[in-house]
């Protein structure tokens, strides 16, 4: 080639030999050369044009310079102080001529006239024309718009503003005209003529270096390829863009189909002579037409084709110069969209697993957590879910491990899509039976998973077997069944029916086995509440028998009890109460709180409340017992103590302990950090007796104190533990009030009293065992207790006797009164012999406290007290022993006895059980 041409020169080889002639640097049969040409004249013709803009938009300027010029001096006019005065003066000529002048002079306006509101002149630069009317549009000022125009007229053409004067209430009184002559905005332009002739030659010459530049890049490009050339790579490009795997579509401003390549024709089904045809012939699915008439930029959007899904791009081929058309490009992505659905099925089952791990098992409860495993499937699996377990599991019994046939099944759970779930042949609580025909029972029989269609032969020889599945089958739809096992560390506990009705789509493989996984999950959780639900049963079992099942009959007092459990989640508690008869009719009324919950709370609460009636028995005096539960109370927390816990279990609790006498009304209490009780007394004012705390029983080394009050008689006595009062959402304070004015009306019966503080006392939702007890004290009558005071003399036995015989001839007992009399002839000589003075005889015989049958027990009770601390015991005496028969003769006489000691000295008594017709 050429050094400085486009084309070949001969050769030395020619039969013309000579100097080589370049080939023109722009010939114009190349490309390049044509370019040059063509962009030669096309930027001739651009700079005169923008020559002509620039002229243009240069006077545009001046004149909008002078516009904003008029109108901001006739605006500051307008506003200028005084104006408004001058204006409504006698003469506002005289007043107005110089303001006008000094503000032409200062703001480079060519005039500043002041106008009447009928567009009089009162100022002008040309006196003649003061008085005159002025021309233009002076109604629109007048109105009160504030303007600026371009005037044509006398006394010369000018940039005029106009701006109303208004006085203080917003009235227009006057006009400001203020305004530039047109031939200054001409000679403002002129004297840029210089400027713009430049720069449109700066322009031309810029214009022709770059099309020089682009001819000579063009060339170098082309390597100087003409128009055969050219087409002959276009021609190569078209046999690439035929042969590529993705659709390419042109269409142009009009929607006409311009070029399709192969693979495009192939994907949307275009006829041969689609090219130059409108886009709404060409036969494409209605919403990809629609998508490319749109002409909107998408990215890798995914739309139908026939039975293909297309992913498409369209972008517009000119986006500086406004859209020409549009390209747009196709790929198949039907696999692969395929695949992401599977993708998104497993999300989505992995999604429905973690919620299930979430949702199902939230509490110990089996008929919640069944509830929860069906609303879990519904409707994310299964449009329909049923969960039946075995009759026993819901008890906690255990059930026998492997699989399960002839069980009784009862519905424990139904959900379904539709509301109130009609499908439900059983309702849940009812029981549920199966033939040995159906999915159920051979998957409770084998351990396996089943899936099935209805119109499957086995599924619809069932259903035959069953008609009222069979109609809701028909009723609703039902098209697919799965039956799964629930099955826990080897038990068989029930079978879970999950149906599909409203989904078109069966069931397949991938859902049973979500299926088999939620079930396998459901099935631990309904393990661990039917554990809990046996150990919970077990360990109420345990308190109950440790707890009084009714309160003892005796005279002292009338006491009702109430005592109700925590939530289940908590397990049982240590809460007890009792009532203890005494000796001399009195009677212990103990109520008691131990810490923790569950089995070892009960044991620990029956151990107590034993010693308790072991300790009052002894008549020990309420201080003293607590202190004897305190130390039995640090023994058991130290039996708990081994090697693999070297701390221990922790024991610990509350008691508190009262002893009621009825013969004195008087009361002893005392208490081991328990709440105090509550008193009221019959003219119905209630309040908390004022107890010393004391510490709670474990902790050792602290004394209680005892606190005596006397009680009238039909006085309400209240016991009762924390958890009567205390509560998640509420304060002490306020159900110390609540039981306050609950006792504070007593009437009724004491049951339907401890019904009504239940009722108003106990939180609403307790976390703890709460336990009651009210007892309505007594008094024994006068007439019924008799007492003698005995001299230290031998001799006086026989006057003491015959007293005694008296008083139970008074009480219609003459028939006890043999025994009765040897008893005390024993101890009163036993008091004058071997005790010391004071020595005092007390015969009670209280009336029976009212007990159901045709035969009432009564009891007679017999004291002998002396100033001595010294306590007898039994003995056996031997033959040649002249003492020792006395307490034996007594013991074999009564049916109880006993000695208890006194602030000064010691008291024996004995009962004796009476019938009533004695």
């Amino acid at each position: 080639m050429g050094r400085f041409g486009l084309f070949p020169t001969q050769g030395r080889h020619g039969a013309r030999r000579g100097r080589a002639r370049p080939t023109p640097l722009f010939g114009l049969r190349s490309v390049a050369g044509q370019t040059f040409v063509w962009q030669l004249a096309v930027l001739l013709l651009l700079a005169a044009a923008a020559t002509v803009a620039l002229a243009l938009k240069t006077t545009h300027d001046a004149q909008s310079d002078a516009r904003d010029k008029a109108l901001a001096v006739a605006a500051g006019f307008a506003h200028a102080p005084g104006l408004v005065q001058a204006l409504q003066s006698p003469h506002p000529t005289g007043a107005l001529e110089p303001l006008t002048l000094a503000a032409q002079q200062g703001s480079g306006v060519d005039f500043v006239d002041v106008l009447s509101k009928d567009g009089i002149r009162y100022t002008d630069p040309d006196p003649t024309l003061i008085g005159k009317r002025a021309q233009g549009d002076i109604a629109r000022a007048a109105a009160g718009e504030s303007f600026t125009e371009i005037f044509n007229g006398s006394p010369q053409n000018a940039v005029r503003a106009l701006v109303p004067v208004k006085d203080a209430h917003g009235t227009v009184v006057g006009l400001v005209s203020t305004g530039v002559q047109t031939t200054d905005v001409a000679a403002m332009a002129n004297r840029q003529q210089p400027l713009l002739i430049g720069a449109a030659v700066g322009a031309l010459v810029l214009a022709a270096g770059g099309a020089t530049l682009v001819g000579w890049r063009l060339r170098r490009q082309t390597h100087g390829l003409g128009p055969v050339e050219m087409t002959r790579m276009y021609e190569h490009h078209d046999a690439v863009l035929h042969a590529v795997r993705e659709g390419v579509l042109i269409l142009d401003a009009e929607q006409r189909l311009v070029l399709a390549n192969d693979e495009a024709q192939h994907l949307l089904g275009l006829p041969p002579d689609a090219p130059g045809r409108p886009l709404h012939e060409l036969g494409l699915d209605p919403g990809m037409a629609a998508l490319l008439a749109s002409g909107r930029t998408v990215t890798d959007e995914v739309h139908p084709a026939g039975d293909r899904l297309l992913a498409v791009n369209l972008r517009p081929t000119q986006v500086s110069s406004g859209p020409a058309g549009y390209v747009a490009t196709f790929r198949d992505t039907t696999e692969l969209l395929a695949v992401a659905d599977r993708a998104d099925e497993a999300r989505e089952r992995l999604n429905l697993l973690y919620d299930a791990g979430l949702r199902i098992g939230t509490t110990l409860d089996v008929l919640a957590t069944a509830q929860e495993l069906a609303d879990v499937a519904v409707p994310r699996l299964a449009d329909f879910v049923s969960v039946d377990l075995l009759e026993g599991l819901l008890s906690g019994e255990e059930p026998a491990a492997g699989p399960v046939t002839g069980a009784v099944l009862r519905r424990v759970a139904n959900r379904s899509v539709i509301q109130g779930s009609p499908e439900a042949v059983v309702q849940v609580g009812e029981v549920d039976f199966y033939t040995d025909a159906s999915p159920q029972a051979r998957g409770l029989e084998a351990g396996r998973s089943e899936l099935h269609q209805v119109r499957d032969p086995a599924i619809g020889a069932w259903l035959a077997q069953d008609p009222a599945r069979s109609a809701v089958c028909r009723t609703y739809g039902i098209h697919s069944w799965m039956v799964v096992p629930v099955i826990a560390r080897g038990t068989t506990l029930g079978v879970v029916d999950f149906l599909r009705s409203r989904r078109p789509e069966p069931f397949q493989a991938d859902d049973l086995a979500l299926a088999e996984e939620l079930v396998a999950r459901a099935a631990v959780c309904l393990d661990n509440a039917r554990r809990f639900t046996r150990e919970h049963a077990a360990a109420l079992t345990l308190q109950h028998s440790l707890l009084p099942r009714r309160l003892p009959q005796q005279p002292a007092v009338e006491a009702a009890f109430r005592y109700l459990p925590a939530d289940a989640r908590l397990g049982v508690g240590g809460d007890w109460f009792d009532v203890i008869p005494l000796s001399g009719a009195r009677v212990a009324l103990v109520v008691g709180d131990v810490v923790g919950h569950g089995l070892q709370a009960s044991a620990t609460m029956g151990q107590l409340r034993s010693a308790v009636r072991t300790l009052a028995d002894a008549d020990l005096a309420p201080d003293e017992l607590l202190t004897q539960l305190d130390d039995l109370v640090i023994r058991l927390a130290a039996d708990t103590v081994t090697e693999d816990d070297p701390t221990g279990a922790e024991v610990g609790a509350t008691c508190l302990y009262a002893v009621y006498d009825p013969v004195s009304g008087g009361c002893s209490l005392a208490r081991a950090g328990h709440p105090a009780p509550a008193v009221a007394h019959p003219d119905g004012q209630a309040s908390f007796l004022e107890l010393p705390a004391g510490p709670p029983l474990g902790l050792g080394g602290l004394p209680f104190e005892t606190v005596e009050t006397v009680l009238p008689e039909g006085s309400l006595l209240a016991l009762y533990t924390d958890g009567l009062v205390e509560g998640r959402q509420r304060a002490v304070d306020s159900g110390l009030e609540a039981l306050r004015h609950a006792l504070a009306s007593p009437d009724g019966s004491l049951e339907a009293l401890c019904d009504r503080i239940l009722a108003t006392v106990l939180p609403e939702r307790p976390g703890d065992d709460a336990a009651l007890l009210v007892a309505r004290v007594r008094r024994l009558a006068p007439d019924r207790v008799a007492t003698w005071d005995v001299p230290p003399d031998p001799a006086a036995v026989a006057g003491v006797r015959a007293n005694a015989m008296r008083a139970l001839s008074g009480w219609g007992l003459e028939e006890a009164g043999f025994a009765t009399e040897l008893v005390i002839s024993e101890l009163v000589t036993n008091a004058i012999r071997y005790g010391s003075p004071p020595i005092q005889l007390r015969l009670i015989f209280p009336e029976p406290p009212g007990e159901t049958g045709d035969a009432p027990v009564r009891t007679l009770i017999c004291e002998v007290s002396d100033g001595s601390n010294t306590a007898p015991h039994l003995r056996r005496a031997r033959v040649f022993d002249e003492g020792g028969r006395g307490l034996l003769l007594v013991a074999q006489l009564t049916q109880r006895w006993g000695t208890r000691q006194t602030a000064t000295g010691k008291i024996i008594w004995c009962e004796q059980t009476l019938l009533a017709d004695t």
